[in-house]
């Protein structure tokens, strides 16, 4: 028993170099026979990988716009009673409705219950001025709950304090990126910059916030780095306050009661939007504290606003979470069906092994009898062609690693869609690979051991 164990793993040997030499001797058949594999195992990495670049993008949006958040945008003008007109034949008469304003997030404050943070938003077009430097930007009127709820953080200063929320400080907030452009050596903080026509003093810096072209345009959301952020009320007092009664507002509203005010579209400027736009807020961000309560809540948040609105929809709710949440489902319903095209690959693959090893056996019969007759056992046959078969797949598991890594390089440089290749990916793969042709190489080679000896010898 002693010596049988001894000599265990050198027949074992035997047996493998057996197998390594009859690969190589049929290198090409090999690899024509691994190609399944090396397909299969390649599609497979590719595909986890663009599918967790896929997952990992969607996660990086509901970063981008809060968890559990309703977001309510305002309408310039609504189209349904123009569409009304034209299906009725009369002409009804436009409701005046006072648009989107403070007023509507008290009631929603004191009315609607279960409400974690709410943060009205005033967003303008202006310019920045700084030592003859000039450029665009979006000057965001807000309150500390919008930071909270987009998890922002100051990479120095501070944010800021109720004084200067409550009197409408001249003070400001900038994105990392105006700091690089117009202090890109000196300190901001306590210095003064011009927005619009109002010189602001700098309190602090927004850390980088990283966001892709693909996620600004989905979204709708702006590059937070070019913002500059202001308190609410400072925006109010200093800048463009929309609610109040002024000539100009009353000649819009007057025109929009005659239906001459029309829904802004893709081909207005932004300047003639302002002009138009009589809400007195242009997004309010409504975080609510449980997930399953946001459907109900959103329905709610619309019959309030309807009532306050006088029946005008001037509004629209959006959910951003739960339309990423269907978005990530549907990723992952292509990437099941993506993953199970690439599975079939390998079953093709090990069959594809199974077939060219049992027509091996019948090629190399005289092989095998001369092996038995000389003293090899059924399990040493067994074991060189278990060999052969687990070599051809592992060698084209392998393959197919580089080839599916390098897939997911060229589809992340060329379609510009992100890819992560990721280490468990790779096992997988390759862990199936093998099995497979652990599995697919069995039947060859019991095939290979039932052989007679004598016959085989005499088989031509």
């Amino acid at each position: 028993m002693q010596f049988n164990t001894k000599l265990i793993a050198p027949r074992v040997l035997a047996n493998l170099y057996i197998a390594i030499d009859a690969v190589i001797a049929n290198r090409v058949r090999s690899l024509l026979t691994a190609l399944g594999i090396i397909f299969g195992v390649a599609a497979v990495i590719a595909m986890l990988a663009i599918g967790n670049g896929a997952q990992q993008e969607i996660l990086n949006q509901i970063k981008l716009v809060g968890v559990n958040n309703i977001v309510i945008k305002p309408i310039i003008e609504q189209k349904e009673e123009k569409l009304n007109e034209q299906a009725s034949g009369k002409k009804e008469k436009k409701k005046f409705s006072p648009g989107l304003t403070i007023r509507d997030v008290n009631s929603i404050v004191t009315t609607i219950p279960g409400l974690a943070k709410v943060s009205p938003e005033i967003i303008l077009n202006t310019n920045i001025i700084r030592n003859g430097i000039r450029r665009s930007a979006k000057l965001v009127g807000v309150e500390p709950a919008y930071f909270e709820i987009y998890d922002f953080q100051l990479s120095e200063g501070q944010m800021f304090n109720q004084e200067q929320l409550k009197i409408g400080s001249p003070v400001c907030i900038i994105g990392s990126a105006l700091k690089s452009r117009f202090f890109p050596t000196a300190n901001p903080l306590g210095k003064s910059i011009k927005v619009g026509p109002h010189w602001l003093t700098i309190i602090g810096v927004m850390k980088e916030r990283l966001v892709s072209q693909n996620s600004i345009s989905k979204l709708g959301i702006r590059d937070f780095n070019m913002d500059v952020y202001a308190p609410l009320q400072s925006v109010l007092v200093r800048y463009e306050n929309r609610d109040l009664i002024t000539g100009e507002a009353l000649r819009l509203a007057a025109m929009r009661s005659r239906g001459m005010v029309f829904m802004s579209s893709s081909n207005d400027s932004e300047d003639e939007q302002d002009k138009k736009n009589y809400h007195q807020l242009d997004r309010l961000v409504i975080q609510v504290e449980e997930t399953n309560k946001m459907q109900s809540t959103a329905e709610i948040l619309t019959r309030l606003l309807s009532r306050k609105h006088y029946e005008v929809v001037d509004f629209e709710i959006e959910i951003p979470e739960l339309l990423l949440k269907q978005q990530q489902r549907t990723n992952d319903i292509f990437n099941y069906v993506l993953g199970a095209i690439a599975g079939i690959s390998l079953l093709v693959g090990g069959i594809g092994i199974m077939n060219i090893m049992l027509a091996s056996v019948l090629e190399r019969i005289k092989e095998i009898g001369l092996r038995l007759a000389i003293g090899a056992q059924k399990k040493d046959i067994v074991q060189q062609f278990l060999f052969e078969a687990i070599m051809i797949s592992v060698s084209g598991g392998l393959i197919g690693v580089v080839l599916g890594v390098t897939m997911a390089f060229i589809v992340s440089s060329v379609a510009d869609i992100p890819t992560i290749v990721s280490f468990s990916s790779i096992i997988l793969s390759f862990g199936v690979a093998a099995t497979v042709g652990l599995i697919f190489g069995i039947a060859p080679a019991r095939k290979a051991a039932t052989q007679d000896p004598i016959a085989s010898l005499r088989y031509e």
